[in-house]
Formats: structure tokens, C-alpha cells, sequence
């Protein structure tokens, strides 16, 4: 796989990081040097870059590895997970991405999320924006370690490049389209991401399965290896069908995937994002699903090629089965996925470090331009926090973003969605809803309970019991306590009728 393989997988990352920076220039000379531009994009995005941008940055790497290999492992069970997060994906297109965008700006033009909640709730205690601009910094940065440390395997296993160079190649390109040309670039790179992820996932298992022979010649492959591939309920129980779908509960409470929602040019343009979304996330993870289900047929069928990960599956087949300057555009599938994340990951936490701890705090009185300035240099600090935390390739730091999908969850997803719904809650109610969903999560992961002798995490995936106490926590203080004020209660009708007109 040298010499000229090399060079063919170098010249097509090359084309793939030089595209980056260029999108990033553009975008920069596109948009308004204000905080609502290098945050928002001006919330001018159209539905095609919104929908592709929010799947993207939702999705990383764990589309191209994480699934197929699932897949490969397990087989068809893994079509729980998916149909939970299509079904999640779909609600939250359909309950919180239309009055999002109409709340955020009736409610004081708020730019990120904890400036939504401080203003949907009339917060002047500043808690609700504190609290919740520390859960989006601590859980992203971690994220962000562990999306570079994916980036470092990757050039480390499939390049022959050291994993310390992988690292900082993948947080230098990312970091300079972003700070360049911010969420614009952000979103744009996103859009392009995301169709390479698209194309990948088409071409990789319909290769793969042509030379198995056909699907069908696949699907005897696997009966024939073990028939429990084939079982959609093996190896798991009710409750785990149910934790496996629970996953779709995660998107309420994703700050990255929905700010896009905030930013979309209108109201009017949700369903067409929401048709071009939803139809790039269920191919793409029929594809993701059907690369590790040939992956299964096409190794027992090629006993000479050795899987000792599963999740390696998409990389062994960009290898074998293309040509060299394919297999760099697949791997550049791979990046995409990684690097759309990162992205989103970095603007987010440099957006709260801005805008809901520089300015609260430290400079009430910041310009525009001073605001879009702390921002590029908190994208840069954050960066190299993360390079610095994922500089050990067996880091722990994989261990907790583990968990970290179903602490923004559980924190956010239920105040999110009661906050766009119901208009009798109020900022008591809020904060013991996030308080109690984030609490949960940490508790049912680490204090050590246990469940029909079983851990409660493996018993049951986290996000259930903490989203569903959430709620509870939410609905109950908000009615022992005093009723929104007036203007709250104002902001809501105006929110409602925005979403008629």
C-alpha cells in the first residue's frame, strides 16, 4: 500500500483539506464582522446547508466506523439504534427546530443556547445562563478531545503517520477554517462533509456487496455463519431495545446540531430542511448498516484479509476494493465526519466562552468587533485544550463522551423542548429540570448502582431515567412555584404567532 497508493490517498487529502480552506475564505468574505455573523451566519443559512450541516456535525465518525462495525459484530440489532435516532431527528425537526428559530429571536435575538435560556426566562440571577455555558464548555471540550483523537488514529492507522502529527494536521485545518470564516464556514464545510459521507456510504457497500456476489449471496454468507445475525432481537431484551432507542432522545438537548435550527434563514424554510435532512440521514445509515453487513460476508468470503476491528471495516474496504485516489476520497469521508464535528464542537464552546462568560463578565460593554475577536481566540485556546487532552492515544478522556450524548441530553433536551411548548414554566422549574437530568446521568453512571445484578448503565442507558426525571423535575417546580411574568408569557404568544406567520 505504498508508493504509488500513497501518493494517490495524499494527492486526494491534499484536494479535500485545500477545499476546506477555501470554503472558510469564502464564507469570511461573506460575512458581517458581528457576533451574530461569526456565531450565526447571520441566521441566513439555506435549508440544503442547514439540514446537511446540522446531520454532519451530528453524526462524526461513529457513521463510518462506529455503525458498520456495530453492524459487523451484532448484525441487524443494530437497526434499534438507528430507527431511535431517526425517530429523534424527526422530532426535533418537527417540535423544536420551527419555534426555536422564532423563540431565540423574539426572545432578545439570543445567539447561543444559554442566551436562550437566560432570555426565554427572564434570568437576572444569570444562573441559568451559568450553569448551562459550563455544561456546554466541559462536555464539548471533552468531545472535542476525543474527535481529534479519532482524527490521530486515523493518519496513525491507515496513513503510517505518527498519531501526534494526525492530531495537530486535523485541529490546524479545522481550527483555521473556523476561525476564518466562523459559523458560516462552519456550516458550509459541513454541507460539502456531508455529501462526501453521503457518497462514500453509497459507493462502499454497493462495491462491496458486488464482489460478495449480490446481497442475497451476503445475507446466506451470514445465516450460514451464525443465523443469529439475521435476528433483529438477538442478544437483547426489552429494556434494551428500549435503551438502543433512547439514543433518539439525545437531540433535544445538542447544542451543535441545534443552533443550526437558530440559524436558518426562516421559519418557512424548516420542512424543506427537514425533507433534505431526514432523507440524507435515513440513506446514510442504510448505508452505514449494509457496509458492515458486507463487511461480514465479504471477510468470510476472503479469509486472507485479517479484521481485527470490527469497526475498521470501512477503512479495509477503501483499501482493497478502490483505487488509490478513491481510498484518499473515502478516508477524506472518514475526516469529513470527524472534522464536521470538531468544528461544530469549537464554535459552540467558543460562542458560550463569549458570549455567556467574556461578556456577562469580564466586558459587558464589548463591541461586536471585540466579541467576534474573543471568539477566534477562544476557538484557538479550546483547540489546543483539546490537542492537549487527547494527547494519549488510550486516553480516558473516549470513556466519558461515552456517556456525554445522554448528560447533553438529559440536561438540555427536556428544558429545551417544555421551554418552546409550555408556556407555565418558568426559570425555577428550568433550572431543576437541567440540575436534575445532569445529576442523574453522572449518578446512574458512577455511583456503582446496580440493577437485577447488573450495572445500572448496562441495565439501562442513562438517558432514560435522567430525561424522564428532567421532565418530572421540570413540570413539578414550575407549578409550586410563581407563574412567568407577564412579558415571559408576551414573548410566548408572540413566539406562536410567529410560527403562523
Amino acid at each position: 500500500m505504498q508508493g504509488v497508493v500513497s501518493t494517490g490517498v495524499y494527492v486526494s487529502l491534499a484536494g479535500y483539506f485545500i477545499l476546506m480552506i477555501a470554503i472558510g475564505l469564502y464564507a469570511y468574505s461573506k460575512q458581517k464582522n458581528d457576533s451574530e455573523g461569526y456565531m450565526l451566519g447571520g441566521r441566513q443559512l439555506s435549508p440544503s446547508v442547514t439540514a446537511l450541516s446540522a446531520g454532519a456535525s451530528d453524526m462524526s465518525g461513529w457513521l463510518l466506523m462506529g455503525l458498520p462495525g456495530y453492524m459487523y459484530a451484532s448484525g441487524i440489532v443494530s437497526f434499534w439504534i438507528c430507527f431511535g435516532l431517526t425517530l429523534g431527528a424527526l422530532a426535533n425537526y418537527l417540535i423544536v427546530a420551527p419555534r426555536l428559530r422564532v423563540y431565540t429571536e423574539v426572545a432578545d435575538n439570543s445567539i447561543t443556547l444559554p442566551d436562550y435560556f437566560a432570555n426565554r426566562f427572564q434570568d437576572n440571577s444569570h444562573l441559568l445562563r451559568v450553569i448551562s455555558a459550563i455544561v456546554v464548555i466541559i462536555f464539548f471540550t471533552v468531545y472535542t478531545a476525543a474527535s481529534l483523537t479519532a482524527g490521530g488514529k486515523l493518519f496513525q492507522s491507515s496513513l503510517n503517520l505518527s498519531y501526534d502529527l494526525g492530531l495537530w494536521v486535523t485541529a490546524g485545518i479545522v481550527v483555521l477554517y473556523t476561525l476564518i470564516g466562523g459559523f458560516l464556514a462552519v456550516s458550509m464545510t459541513d454541507f460539502v462533509q456531508g455529501c462526501i459521507m453521503f457518497i462514500a456510504l453509497l459507493i462502499v457497500p454497493i462495491v462491496a456487496f458486488t464482489d460478495v456476489g449480490s446481497i442475497s449471496e451476503g445475507v446466506n454468507i451470514a445465516r450460514n455463519l451464525n443465523p443469529d445475525l439475521l435476528n433483529i432481537t438477538n442478544g437483547v431484551t426489552v429494556m434494551g431495545i428500549i435503551s438502543l432507542m433512547a439514543w433518539g432522545l439525545g437531540y433535544f438537548g445538542q447544542p451543535h446540531i441545534i443552533v443550526r435550527f437558530m440559524a436558518i434563514r426562516s421559519v418557512k424554510d424548516v420542512p424543506t430542511a427537514r425533507n433534505i435532512g431526514m432523507g440524507w440521514m435515513i440513506l446514510s445509515l442504510v448505508g452505514a448498516m449494509a457496509t458492515g453487513f458486507a463487511g461480514i460476508a465479504y471477510i468470510q468470503k476472503h479469509p486472507e484479509v485479517s479484521l481485527n476491528d470490527p469497526e475498521t471495516i470501512f477503512l479495509v474496504f477503501s483499501q482493497i476494493l478502490f483505487h488509490p485516489l478513491i481510498a484518499g476520497f473515502l478516508l477524506a469521508a472518514i475526516l469529513a465526519a470527524i472534522m464536521s464535528t470538531i468544528s461544530s464542537q469549537l464554535l459552540v464552546v467558543s460562542s458560550s466562552l463569549t458570549r455567556d462568560i467574556y461578556k456577562l463578565f469580564l466586558n459587558k460593554e464589548a463591541s461586536e468587533g471585540q466579541q467576534v475577536l474573543i471568539g477566534r481566540i477562544s476557538v484557538v485556546a479550546v483547540a489546543v485544550l483539546a490537542i492537549f487532552m487527547a494527547s494519549n492515544p488510550d486516553s480516558s478522556v473516549l470513556k466519558l463522551v461515552s456517556n456525554a450524548w445522554a448528560g447533553l441530553g438529559a440536561s438540555f433536551g427536556p428544558l429545551v423542548i417544555m421551554s418552546l411548548i409550555w408556556k407555565r414554566m418558568n426559570r425555577n422549574g428550568a433550572l431543576a429540570g437541567m440540575i436534575v437530568g445532569a445529576l442523574t446521568v453522572i449518578v446512574w453512571v458512577y455511583g456503582g448502582i446496580e440493577i437485577n445484578g447488573q450495572a445500572a448503565g448496562d441495565f439501562m442507558y442513562a438517558i432514560v431515567p435522567a430525561f424522564v426525571l428532567s421532565l418530572i423535575s421540570i413540570i413539578v417546580v414550575s407549578l409550586a412555584t410563581n407563574e412567568p411574568s407577564s412579558k415571559i408569557k408576551q414573548q410566548f404568544a408572540a413566539m406562536q404567532k410567529g410560527l403562523k406567520g
